[in-house]
């Protein structure tokens, strides 16, 4: 049965879109019955203001969603979108999905905004309606095991038991900003559950709005897993570029001319490195000052979650190095302008760009606010732009750079000695010619997000923008480094696998590692997961050798050994 009201919990990036799309997929069919979706959203200090945005037909979104807007408008006009802070609302939905943000504590998952959400809605379906059985639906990114260890629980705990009084199914969402609702429509949608029949009724919810893409049936175990995995891989491959862009700096090698190279030897390749607009899906990823937003800082750790906390050893994780060598990112952009620049202490340096991807608002662990931490404890004053974050924003206030910010371009330049660009908007390249005017001429802007390319401005410095074309020597090392880091993940997932299984047996509910890579391989952004293999020796160019490639060959052992 299609449900005639649908809540969703949670106005953010991806309730918002998800909202609308369902809100409006039956408007068009005079033969289909009218939906009506609530938006629920927490009456907080930062973010209560979305209720009425929503019921206004104002998206309560910002930054560039190409379609979000017009479709807000229409959804609330025809009375098929409404939003709410009443969670009593949910009592006669007869589909709930949780779209609440969840993050990391330490090296485990943070549920807490998620978990009062859950205990709100289960509160209010114990007054459901006799007979209705509703889907309860994450689409929240969980740790592996979160559902049928946490939430399955939770609600029963509330009287309410999977099957028998609601159907529990995980859906994890795979949008971007900047292409919500072409992602919701053409990529392809994981749909785990702890039942097979749940699986195939929410495959049968989303079907009208995920119309140029794949439901992909699944259990939930194994969902939750290429989930994280999908995330923890693409921050490995950016992890093995930034590794690569360092060497190309100290080489004076163009980085891009070298991706591009690898990527072919890869036969893995895209056309990010000549087009600034495209997002890189190749093998090797394109690096910037540091790796931001809400998935990949975190969805590695959740990923490992059950084996860090059975105490497992973990030192020879290629997944936990690559997060180490991504959050050196900031500093290393630092000590690249004082190479140019001298010191920065007394200096003032406007960051621009503080979300941390192209034209979005969001600056959930946006590397501009690390990068502005680090310039400060160096003694320089920053001043950080966006045209579109919003002065109030709670990541400016967290950080304590709310004074900082501005969203006039000429009060961030004024006075500044330097600018650095960390977020390749839109906006920056159009006012390019009243950026450099700024500085009279002076080299004093570092291009920190590949924002042009060398062909377009060869004078301009920047992260990777080395004068010399890569040697065959350095490509080959550089294909090679990455197979070895391949395979190490490989060899750190069948680990995964092994210790899941035995640690969580439930025969429906268990891991099969060519099942995660088969649906990982459909991710929109790139996503290749392949078989284990030896890795018999650690590459190396001049004596050099990448940590990642070192972390494969270490686990390439510990198999040959053995060793847990």
């Amino acid at each position: 049965m299609i449900p005639e009201k649908i809540a969703v919990v949670g106005a953010g990036v991806v309730g918002v879109p998800m909202a609308a799309s369902l809100a409006v997929s039956r408007l068009d069919d005079p033969s289909a019955r009218p939906v009506e979706v609530v938006l629920i959203q927490r009456n907080s200090p930062t973010s209560g203001w979305k209720v009425a945005a929503v019921n206004n037909g104002d998206s309560p979104l910002g930054g560039i969603e190409p379609g979000l807007d017009p479709v807000i408008r229409k959804a609330a006009a025809s009375k098929a979108l409404r939003a709410s802070f009443d969670y009593a609302e949910v009592r006669d939905a007869e589909a709930v999905l949780f779209c609440v943000q969840t993050d990391k504590h330490g090296f485990g998952p943070d549920y807490g905004p998620l978990l009062e959400a859950v205990e709100a809605a289960a509160g209010a379906l114990r007054k459901k309606p006799a007979g209705n059985k509703p889907l309860v639906i994450f689409e929240s990114t969980l740790a592996p095991t979160t559902m049928s260890t946490i939430m399955r629980e939770r609600f029963s705990a509330h009287g309410l038991l999977d099957g028998r009084d609601i159907r529990l199914a995980n859906s994890p969402n795979r949008v971007m900003p900047g292409f919500l609702l072409e992602r919701i429509r053409t990529s392809d949608k994981l749909v785990g559950a702890l039942q097979p029949e749940t699986a195939a009724a929410v495959a049968a919810l989303y079907r009208p709005v995920v119309s140029a893409g794949r439901l992909l049936q699944t259990n939930s175990l194994t969902a939750e897993t290429v989930k994280t995995f999908e995330n923890a891989a693409r921050d490995v491959r950016i992890a093995c570029a930034a590794e690569m862009v360092r060497l190309c700096d100290r080489l004076d090698v163009d980085f891009h001319a070298l991706r591009m190279e690898i990527n072919r030897r890869l036969a893995w390749d895209d056309d990010a490195s000549v087009n600034p607009a495209a997002v890189p899906v190749g093998g090797l990823l394109v690096p910037t000052i540091g790796v931001g937003g809400h998935c990949l800082p975190k969805d590695g750790i959740l990923l490992l979650w059950r084996m860090i906390e059975s105490g497992r050893d973990m030192s020879q994780s290629l997944i936990l190095e690559s997060r180490r060598i991504n959050d050196e990112a900031p500093a290393y952009a630092a000590s690249r302008t004082q190479a140019l620049w001298g010191p920065p202490s007394g200096k003032r340096i406007a960051l621009l760009g503080t979300a941390y991807r192209p034209n979005s608002e969001d600056t959930r662990n946006s590397p501009t606010l690390s990068l502005a931490g680090v310039l400060q404890s160096r003694g320089a004053r920053v001043t950080l732009h966006d045209p579109h974050v919003r002065p109030g924003d709670q990541n400016l206030e967290r950080t304590g750079l709310t004074g900082a910010f501005t969203r006039d371009l000429d009060e961030a330049l004024a006075g500044a000695d330097g600018a650095i660009v960390c977020a390749a908007h839109e906006f920056y390249r159009k006012e390019w010619p009243r950026i450099l005017r700024a500085f009279s001429g002076r080299p004093a802007v570092f291009d920190g997000c590949h924002l042009f390319s060398r062909s377009e401005d060869p004078d301009l410095p920047g992260l990777g923008k080395g004068e010399n074309p890569p040697s065959d020597a350095l490509s080959a090392f550089g294909a090679e480094s990455f197979r070895a880091m391949e395979l190490g993940l490989a060899l750190e997932i069948e680990a995964y696998v092994e210790f899941i299984n035995s640690a969580y047996p439930e025969p429906s509910n268990s891991l099969v590692f060519d099942d995660i890579s088969r649906l990982a391989g459909t991710c929109s952004t790139g996503c290749r997961l392949v078989a284990p293999g030896q890795i018999t020796k650690v590459p190396a160019f001049e004596g050099a050798e990448t940590r990642l490639a070192a972390r494969g060959e270490a686990l390439s052992r510990r198999r040959e050994m053995k060793v847990p």
